[in-house]
């Protein structure tokens, strides 16, 4: 955040820490309002932002969508992987910035929901995810 820079053919996806030093404040603030945070991100770098955590927040030029998908057992190694290729192909397929991101993170967390629901969320891997994509894309 030293030295940001605007571009709104980007994706921001930060966590609320990364929030904070983005806009040179503090995770107390950042979780104090969270809608402000994420439209103080999108204006200040561009792009579509997801303010990810307990109610994902996803912002682009003046708009917020609310995730009501995903559950804490998301917080592992290769979920953000995961996510950036469901988004690769999401635009792959023509879908603009914001309608492929709304979309993957809809998606990303429904997945995780499902797989949650049959084994819970303590342990969930990346890899658990994947016949639950395959399920909701094809529905």
């Amino acid at each position: 955040a030293k030295e940001p820079r605007f571009l709104n053919n980007w994706v921001l996806t930060p966590h609320p820490g990364e929030a904070a030093r983005l806009l040179n404040s503090t995770t107390t603030a950042i979780a104090k309002d969270r809608f402000a945070a994420v439209l103080a991100i999108q204006k200040q770098y561009g792009g579509v932002v997801v303010l990810k955590g307990a109610g994902t927040l996803i912002s682009h030029a003046d708009e917020i969508s609310l995730s009501t998908t995903g559950n804490p057992g998301m917080a592992t190694a290769g979920m953000g992987d995961t996510w950036t290729g469901m988004m690769a192909g999401l635009l792959a397929q023509g879908l603009a910035l914001e309608v492929a991101t709304r979309t993957a993170v809809y998606l990303h967390g429904k997945a995780a929901d499902l797989s949650a629901q049959q084994q819970g969320e303590i342990g969930l891997l990346a890899s658990d995810l994947m016949p639950f994509i395959r399920k909701l894309v094809n529905q």
